[in-house]
């Protein structure tokens, strides 16, 4: 039964009754299905103390797009929704709430304590963003929603760890890592952001111990010098060759350490000879394995000089710097200092500089697992979306290092490590151990740490459908899954490590597109930030414009891997557009006396409906050939064209007359084509804006429960009907020139004239009569073979296919025209004669802000050209 729509379009009203009765009818609910191809897409999830910003909504719209699209093309489409445990970042919450409320920190309570406090805070906070996601339309099968810290997800990330424990694959060891002194954690080589940083660059004098000279080292970073073990050089320069097995002194600490030969050392670089500190340097850790250098850390884990700094114990390190740099000046051991900028390494997180440090962590073998996931971007298996991302991605895992997984914090992934208190052995375990397995000793503690949370993620497109159960139903039908949609920005946190992880576990891929997107940035191209305050809150315009509005906004204009700017006002065009399609239903609807959505036989069909269908078929393939290239943007460009433009603004006004008339048979054949149109452009645009699609196709005559579910539409050879589509656009065209000279003119639509057109395609626009006197305001079309009589004084209009005539007395009061552009005029050389006396002014062209300036600029080229097309106007008059 149909149903009326209301005079206005109310998205607040409609969109939460919508998505309650998608839910209602189980229509996001997958299942694998035999008769169907699969297609999958497992959500990047968010952080449970994520809040909704602008790139969540993109990245949002951009799946359930391609979900709902697939889901019309016949596919059992999952979206799998689920949300990332956050690790450091719930930590830092939960730690500061306990701060605040009651004056404690998470020692206070205890690990056991700490965690039963991060779980309530989770159940209570973590479905925030989940619930702002429906604000969206987002088509996730909720029932299948997974946490990376749930039981599934839990199991498979021991069972992984395991595996790789048992291959070798994942060690612990003591190496140089990247670690934050401010968050107390270590950090993986992804997870620290290089900035350019101005610093200097000390030369300090090392003596040599046999007081035959000194060598000169420089460093960036002289509060690392009281752990330097050695000072390399390159064995093939001549200026040093000589000294390699001798010893110097190292200055303040004089202490004897000796001087190697080593080709890391590149001649000419700086002095030539470089300060070993193989527990603050990743570099000199190597350099110190190869010459069995002493390891001397002497920065603590909190970013203070521990112990082994001497005199400088307890400072923090940039204290220490600036007391150290002093204390070499005044004892003769400073040469130089020279000014320079180098890249210091931050804390993604907390923007802190991070700090190399020597420390026994948890490490994932990166270059055996590289190789596999190398090869299937190589070999074409994964395809990046733009390609150039594949460039980036290699360029990260051609380089990749040793990935250090252990974090020191307490939620998350613990560790299944257990050390036996007797014999020191490591027992990794799939279930907690009773006993060691070396000795046997009961005594067992388990390592503190957890996993990084990108080592959970890493397994999230088959650890959430049911992996390590390889007889999993759901794992057997969507693995690997169809498309990931990503921002450029998390390839190497994520993407790489997905890729890594589903080549090891799954031998198989994780997924078969990469589709990436840019970030969302404000109206001026800046990243939307806290401290810039320009964040735009993406519920908020969903609540004054409409999800549909905020969803179309997102994609008109968006190319994959670029960045895009917000534009509040556009958000506003979108609404516009969700009203012109609720008007042109409406009337549809109020015209309409069929009950059943179908097109009339082909020999119904007349001119306009026949090119109106042609428009549409033409439309429904280059669409579903953009939406196969991931070109969204472009696609929806299409289809917000072909509904203003083709149907709203052309083919309704064209079928007015047959809908009013007195002809039956013409009237039904209208009708039938309005709604066949209307139903068919909807499922087109429905992936982008499917509210307000949903609400006026459960108005229109339909078959079946919901648009969703509806099928996607198919170009169909028969409604291909090219030649009277040209004949009507030939037409549509002369229309067009006319209302555009008669509005450049200013006649009023009421003012009829005589139209003459010249064309040797005489009998097309003879058809096209009824169109042309109503549409361009002819009270008569005289269709001639060559010029009419009396041609120089007409108004004259060329097209591809006629030259249109129109007497201009017919359409013009002369000396009313000429007074009114005379007037005109007089204001026009006015405001110029203003802005050329206010630019000719230097006080003021020198004293005013540069912006006014340019604005005075702007309005007397702008008053200069309406002057010049005044000018124009008066001597086509005078002729």
């Amino acid at each position: 039964m149909r149903k009326e729509l209301p005079k206005q379009y109310d998205p607040t009203q409609v969109e939460s009754q919508i998505y309650q009765m998608w839910l209602d009818s189980d229509c996001f609910k997958a299942e694998p299905d035999p008769d169907k191809k699969p297609y999958s897409i497992v959500m990047p999830p968010p952080n449970v103390t994520g809040q909704l910003h602008m790139g969540h909504a993109l990245d949002s719209t951009l799946q359930d797009i391609l979900t709902r699209y697939k889901r019309m093309e016949g596919y059992s489409a999952l979206w799998l929704p689920g949300t990332d445990h956050a690790g450091i970042a719930t930590q830092i919450k939960v730690e500061e709430e306990l701060r605040v409320k009651e004056g404690k920190t998470r020692y206070d309570l205890g690990r056991e304590k700490f965690l039963e406090r991060v779980w309530a805070w989770k159940e209570k906070y973590g479905s925030r963003i989940v619930e702002q996601q429906r604000k969206l339309g987002v088509s996730c099968d909720w029932s299948r929603s997974r946490f990376t810290m749930d039981e599934g997800c839990s199991k498979a990330v021991r069972e992984a760890f395991c595996e790789m424990y048992d291959k070798g694959l994942i060690y612990k060891g003591s190496r140089i890592i990247n670690w934050c002194p401010h968050c107390l954690t270590a950090l993986s080589d992804a997870e620290v952001e290089y900035v350019d940083k101005p610093g200097h660059l000390w030369y300090i004098r090392y003596p040599l111990s046999d007081g035959s000279g000194d060598i000169v080292v420089a460093t960036t970073r002289p509060e690392t010098m009281m752990g330097d073990t050695g000072v390399a050089v390159n064995p093939n320069d001549e200026k040093f060759k000589h000294l390699i097995g001798k010893t110097c002194i190292l200055p303040i600490m004089n202490r004897e350490i000796p001087i190697v030969g080593d080709e890391y050392c590149e001649i000419g670089f700086g002095t030539g000879a470089v300060k070993m500190t193989p527990a603050h340097d990743p570099n000199d850790f190597e350099v110190g394995l190869r010459h069995n250098l002493d390891v001397i850390r002497v920065i603590a884990d909190d970013g203070h000089i521990n112990e082994n700094g001497g005199k400088y114990n307890g400072m923090d390190r940039y204290e220490c710097r600036k007391a150290l740099v002093k204390d070499l000046e005044e004892q003769g051991y400073l040469v130089k200092t020279e000014p320079y900028s180098h890249n210091v390494g931050t804390c993604y997180r907390c923007h802190n500089d991070v700090e190399p440090l020597i420390s026994a962590q948890w490490f994932v073998k990166m270059k055996p697992l590289a190789e596999e996931a190398i090869r299937v971007v190589k070999d074409g298996t994964i395809k990046f979306v733009p390609e150039r991302f594949s460039k980036t991605y290699l360029n990260w895992m051609e380089n990749v290092h040793d990935w250090c997984i252990s974090r020191q914090l307490w939620w998350g992934h613990q560790i299944p490590a257990w050390y036996c208190d007797e014999c020191g052995h490591i027992n990794v375990s799939r279930e907690d151990p009773t006993k060691c397995e070396k000795c046997g000793c009961t005594k067992l503690t388990r390592d503190e740490d957890v996993l990084d949370t990108w080592f959970s993620s890493g397994l999230w497109p088959f650890s959430t459908l049911g992996w390590p159960d390889l007889d999993s139903e759901d794992l057997k039908y969507w693995y690997p899954t169809t498309d990931m949609v990503t921002g450029y920005d998390i390839i190497f946190f994520w993407v790489a490590r997905m890729v890594v992880s589903g080549m090891e576990q799954m031998k198989k891929e994780p997924f078969k597109t990469v589709f990436i997107h840019g970030l969302v940035r404000d109206d001026k191209g800046r990243k939307m930030s806290k401290s810039l305050g320009n964040g735009i809150d993406p519920l908020e315009m969903a609540e004054k414009y409409g999800a549909d509005a905020l969803r179309f906004n997102l994609i008109t204009g968006n190319s994959p891997g670029n960045d895009m700017r917000f534009y509040v006002e556009k958000c506003e065009a979108m609404r516009n557009f969700a009203n012109k399609i609720w008007n042109a239903s409406r009337y549809v609807l109020m015209n309409l006396t069929v009950e059943e959505n179908g097109l009339p036989d082909a020999a119904d069909l007349e001119i306009e409906d026949k090119w109106v269908l042609s428009k549409l078929n033409t439309l429904i393939k280059e669409v579903t050939e953009n939406m196969d290239a991931y070109e969204l943007g472009v696609a929806s460009a299409k289809v917000y064209d072909f509904i203003w433009d083709t149907y709203c603004d052309w083919y309704i006004e064209l079928t007015k007359a047959r809908l009013y008339g007195e002809d039956e048979k013409s009237k039904l054949a209208a009708q039938k084509v309005l709604v066949y149109v209307l139903d068919q452009f909807l499922r087109l645009l429905h992936p982008f804006m499917p509210f307000i699609t949903e609400e006026i196709w459960q108005a229109i005559p339909h078959e079946g429960r919901s648009l969703m579910l509806a099928d996607w539409p198919k170009y169909d050879e028969n409604l291909n009907f090219s030649v009277e589509a040209a004949h009507m656009e030939s037409v549509m065209n002369a229309i067009r020139s006319i209302r555009n000279r008669r509005a450049e003119m200013n006649v009023p639509p009421s003012k009829k004239s005589t139209l003459y057109v010249v064309s040797d395609k005489g009998e097309i626009f003879r058809q096209g009569t009824g169109f042309i006197c109503r549409l361009a305001y002819a009270d008569q079309v005289i269709i001639c073979d060559s010029d009419p009589e009396g041609h120089e004084n007409m108004v004259c209009v060329v097209t591809n296919d006629a030259k249109l005539y129109i007497p201009l007395e017919e359409l013009i009061d002369f000396e009313k025209e000429l007074a009114r552009i005379e007037k005109e005029k007089a204001n026009c050389l006015k405001q110029i004669a203003m802005f050329e006396g206010k630019l000719s002014n230097e006080a003021f062209v020198s004293r005013a802000p540069e912006k006014v300036v340019a604005e005075q600029r702007e309005k007397l080229e702008k008053n200069r050209a309406l002057l010049a097309q005044l000018e124009e106007s008066e001597k086509r008059l005078r002729r």
